[in-house]
């Protein structure tokens, strides 16, 4: 017997795990697939998913007289499990029959359809018909946000987005209401979604394994703006964007397509294609200089200086402490995010050099992130109504727009992005991964700070997945102590040390979806497979390494935007055109 493991028998295959191991993750160790519905692989947040409410994966466990959920039931020395016995299929083809006798039957214009996980399961299970009359659900209005489509009718009560809002999120805007055939999952006292406390993360559509929680779908708006002969359409895409939407090209995760990407941009007709990138770089510029100077007055003796100073590229986290944290709004870097400065340097540097009407500009976003939607519209981000970003795709949109446009992605050659908007170091690649708008930052902060060159660019100890890291770098001489957190969850806790005193930190940054950007809700859909989010990440710090320049403040287009037009870093046109302002929401309610 292996000291410290517990060994059982899984269709006759012996099996040694660990103590608190479930039957479901001992089974996927030794390549034994049970079904699923409710459950979420939330390795790595430290919040244990066993709701075990739709009985999909029941296995038989000799000597217990009823069938086990395999998700919540932790294995003992000697148990035997079968996972394919007659009586445990039988019990899974009646939960799915029940299941699909209350779900609307329209697959053929479901958003989620091919990508179902409940269509999936009939597939496999071989299940064309439910021998039970239950009446598809058609009670509930359908809720569209900016961000977000809640179809209630289409939900089988997995409670998949009630522990991504309640337990990983901490957000709390939306749990389970009524009571038996009455059930719905969404805000409390049956507001809206728009009413409530929502981020936008866009974390339960994610998860949500059927078409219940889905993304604003704005590929029609797009493709009647590219059909339009007076308007110059121009395109920015994330980070995070480029090492995950291969994934709905048949690439394994993590697969690197940068070039790819610019290609099927320009042929689906945009005028000029761009990268967010570019703007991370200027974020640092901004934000980097806004902690040099916040950190002077720190070491001046200022004692009223606002530290930490909090990363604010995240409009989920933004949106998170506006609602929940409104008493340190003068904590955050009020440096606008990577894609609102983009668009604000679109409609005015870029398209005076242009001669391009703003009017006639159209400025399209695609991100990895759901809130991006939402912050696209924020009025301080619009000059006499006409916003700075447009509108903002999903990873999943675009990728679904390439498919209808019947581009073959796969045989593309590669290109590259147009200058000067798409001209990046490695430094802006990172803010794709948790950690990387901290690393990025350092790798200028410390030059900018002490006037050396920083040889050894990598701050590997800012990287990783766990839920919150600190870190202490040396800026020659001055021991600068930084935090990471990435799920709002985790934010919750760094944010309430720092509300009762006990947080010794300079500065910190937060990421409101797991692994980063890279794990965003409008990604590829991972249904919470951390695996997934982890080779997205490694590829983000790949790209990284193979830049011929991998510090912001190298980039040349940066230097001629601030030579020509900004001035200097936090200049009054600096502040003007990218930086902003945060809001008490809990007022606003």
């Amino acid at each position: 017997m292996e000291q410290n493991k517990i060994n059982i028998t899984i269709d006759n295959r012996p099996v040694s795990v660990e103590p608190g191991t479930t039957v479901l993750d001992a089974a996927k160790s030794c390549g034994i697939e049970i079904p699923t519905l409710c459950h979420i692989n939330l390795k790595g947040t430290c919040v244990n998913n066993h709701p075990a409410s739709c009985r999909m994966c029941v296995v038989e466990v000799t000597g217990r007289r009823n069938l086990a959920p395999a998700c919540a039931t932790a294995c003992t020395e000697g148990m035997e499990v079968h996972t394919n016995t007659m009586r445990v299929l039988n019990a899974r083809r009646t939960v799915l029959e029940l299941i699909l006798s209350n779900h609307p039957h329209d697959c053929l214009v479901c958003p989620k359809s091919g990508n179902c996980e409940l269509q999936d399961l009939a597939r496999r299970l071989k299940i064309h018909e439910s021998p039970y009359e239950g009446g598809e659900k058609s009670c509930h209005e359908v809720e569209k946000t900016v961000s977000i489509v809640r179809d209630m009718n289409k939900c089988i009560l997995c409670r998949r987005c009630e522990t991504m809002c309640n337990e990983v999120q901490t957000v709390g805007a939306i749990g389970a209401r009524n009571r038996g055939f009455d059930t719905t999952i969404g805000p409390a006292f049956g507001m809206k979604l728009s009413e409530s406390e929502c981020t936008y993360c866009g974390q339960c559509v994610a998860v949500c394994p059927v078409g219940a929680l889905t993304e604003m779908d704005n590929t029609g708006r797009l493709i009647s703006d590219l059909a339009n002969p007076d308007k110059t359409v121009v395109v920015q895409t994330a980070p995070a964007v480029r090492v995950a939407i291969g994934e709905e090209f048949g690439y394994p995760a993590g697969t690197i397509v940068t070039g790819k990407l610019a290609s099927a941009l320009r042929k689906l007709g945009f005028n000029y294609v761009f990268d967010t990138d570019f703007t991370a770089d200027l974020t640092i510029m901004e934000e980097g200089s806004e902690l040099l100077e916040r950190l002077q007055r720190f070491l001046a003796g200022d004692k009223n200086v606002a530290l930490p100073i909090l990363t604010s590229c995240c409009p989920a986290w933004v949106n998170f402490f506006e609602h929940q944290f409104p008493d340190m709004l003068d904590l955050p870097s009020t440096a606008r995010s990577p894609q609102q400065m983009f668009g604000s340097i679109a409609k005015t540097w870029w398209a005076e050099k242009m001669g391009i009407p703003r009017e006639k500009l159209v400025v399209v976003s695609v991100m990895p992130c759901l809130a991006k939607k939402y912050e696209s519209g924020r009025d301080e981000f619009k000059t006499d109504g006409n916003p700075d970003v447009d509108y903002s795709l999903s990873t999943r949109e675009l990728a679904a727009l390439i498919k209808e446009a019947n581009i073959d992605f796969r045989s593309l050659e590669d290109s590259d992005f147009d200058k000067p908007l798409g001209e990046s170091t490695g430094a802006s690649v990172i803010f794709g991964a948790t950690g990387g708008v901290m690393e990025a930052a350092l790798r200028t902060a410390y030059e900018l700070h002490t006037g050396k060159t920083l040889e050894k660019v990598d701050f590997t100890q800012v990287r990783g997945l766990e839920g919150v890291r600190e870190a202490t770098v040396d800026m020659d001489g001055f021991e600068l102590k930084v935090g990471i957190a990435h799920g709002l969850g985790n934010a919750r806790r760094m944010l309430e040390d720092i509300r009762s005193g006990k947080s010794t930190f300079h500065a910190i940054e937060i990421m409101a979806c797991p692994g980063g950007c890279v794990g965003g809700g409008g990604q590829p859909l991972h249904h919470g497979n951390v695996e997934i989010i982890d080779a997205r990440r490694k590829a983000v710090y790949e790209e990284d390494r193979n830049k011929p320049l991998r510090k912001s403040h190298e980039n040349p287009y940066i230097k001629t935007l601030y030579e020509e037009f900004l001035g200097k870093p936090l200049s009054h046109k600096a502040h003007e055109l990218l930086h902003t302002h945060y809001f008490n929401k809990s007022e606003e309610e």
